[in-house]
Parts: C-alpha cells; sequence; structure tokens
C-alpha cells in the first residue's frame, strides 16, 4: 500500500495513460478518492471513452482489491474505502455510460431478507458488485416477498441477491425462491444468497444457484454465472 503522502506526490497529469491506468489501481487500493476524481477526468479530458476508463480503471482496480478481500489480505474497512473511491468515478461515468448505451455487466437486485436488518455485508457485496461492472438495485433492509417481486418485475434484472445475518430469518429465502417457482419466475434469473450463518449447503437446499460467502466472492460468481448463461443462451439460438 501506498502511504498518502507519497500518493499525493504523483502529479497524475503528467503520466502517460498505461502509467495513469497503474496509479489509478493503487490509489483504488489505498482508498484515495479524490485521486480517483481525478483521474477518471484526465482520462475522459484524453478522450477515453467511459466504459473503457470504467472497464480498466475501475473495474480492474476493484478486482485487484477483491482478490486480496478473498485472501485475507485486505479487510473489510480497506475494501470499503476503496469502494467508497470507485463511486466517486462513477458518479462521473454513470451519466456518461446511460448516454452511450455502453453495455454494463448486467443487472442486480439486493436486499435483506423480511426480519433482518443487518447491511453491512450486504451493502460490501453491492459495492463490489457495482465495481464488478453490474447496475446494482439495492432494496435495504426487511424485505417481504413482495419487495422482491415488485423489484423483478420493475427492474428485469439478471440476478437476484439476499442476505441475512439472523438463523431465524434464513429460512426466508427458501419463501422468496418458492414465491419465484409458484409464479413461474425462477428461471428468470439467477438467485444468490450470502450472509454470516449461511454455508453451501444451505443454499442447495432453499434452492439458490450459489451460496457467496463474501463480497469478492460473489463479485466473481456473478461475472461467472451471467456470462456462462450468455453462453448458453447464444449456443441455443
Amino acid at each position: 500500500m501506498n502511504a498518502d503522502s507519497d500518493a499525493q506526490e504523483v502529479d497524475l497529469g503528467s503520466l502517460v495513460d498505461d502509467d495513469l491506468v497503474a496509479q489509478m489501481h493503487d490509489d483504488l487500493y489505498d482508498g484515495l478518492a479524490a485521486e480517483i476524481l481525478e483521474g477518471t477526468e484526465i482520462l475522459l479530458e484524453r478522450g477515453w471513452g467511459p466504459d473503457k476508463v470504467l472497464n480498466d480503471a475501475l473495474v480492474e482496480g476493484m478486482r485487484i482489491v477483491g482478490i486480496d478481500f478473498r485472501d485475507g489480505i485486505l479487510f473489510v474497512p480497506e475494501v470499503l474505502l476503496a469502494a467508497n473511491a470507485m463511486k466517486g468515478g462513477m458518479g462521473i461515468l454513470r451519466p456518461l455510460l446511460a448516454e452511450t448505451g455502453a453495455e454494463r455487466m448486467g443487472t442486480v437486485v439486493i436486499g435483506t431478507v423480511k426480519g433482518d436488518i443487518h447491511d453491512i455485508g450486504k451493502n460490501l457485496v453491492g459495492m463490489m458488485l457495482e465495481g464488478a461492472g453490474f447496475e446494482v438495485i439495492d432494496l435495504g433492509i426487511n424485505n417481504p416477498v413482495e419487495a422482491y417481486l415488485e423489484a423483478l418485475e420493475e427492474h428485469k434484472p439478471d440476478i437476484l441477491g439476499m442476505s441475512a445475518l439472523l438463523t431465524t430469518t434464513m429460512p426466508y429465502m427458501k419463501v422468496v425462491i418458492g414465491a419465484l417457482e409458484e409464479k413461474g419466475l425462477r428461471n428468470d434469473q439467477i438467485v444468490l444468497v450470502g450472509g454470516a450463518p449461511l454455508n453451501e449447503e444451505f443454499g442447495k437446499a432453499v434452492g439458490a444457484d450459489a451460496y457467496c460467502r463474501d463480497a469478492a466472492v460473489a463479485a466473481e460468481t456473478a461475472q461467472a454465472l451471467v456470462l456462462a448463461r450468455r453462453a448458453a443462451a447464444a449456443t441455443a439460438s
């Protein structure tokens, strides 16, 4: 990690593109929000498309953060800082991406289940998913079946993500998945579940496509399953 004082000595505008992108990866890793904003603006001024800035500078930078979080090198406070820095860059890029119609990785609806008001883990997952190129619709906490169904109808996401921290609220995930099956909606999206008391066996038992043990794994799993589904669809057609 770079110390803040070292990072502040770097004149981002003097760096060639490749070096600037590498520096942005370092600054993202260190959670330096102001530097990410500046780097994003510089690349756009140099004629980079917003999709290229997103993928090469921000998504790739968060991928590095995600690997070290998964491997126990970085911890939640550091990842939150990195995600916050990335959100600054995303604030600049999001309207530009909308204008160009650039394709995102996909859309995710995410929310904590009914009876559960814990959201730190869910928030981190949402940030990591956004850093992986997804559009994230966060429903917040304490979501009944109806909230999920309304969001699925409105946003037509690729993925539905549910979280729980209490053992007493975990079974509600099966209630939601059961409702999707009853309405013939289960195959319309990938279902991911996560939370401290969950495990892979529980994920299978409730009918989820995958259990994700942490935010980095959630981002990796989401990307892999969306790409696999698209490849299968292309082969079928």
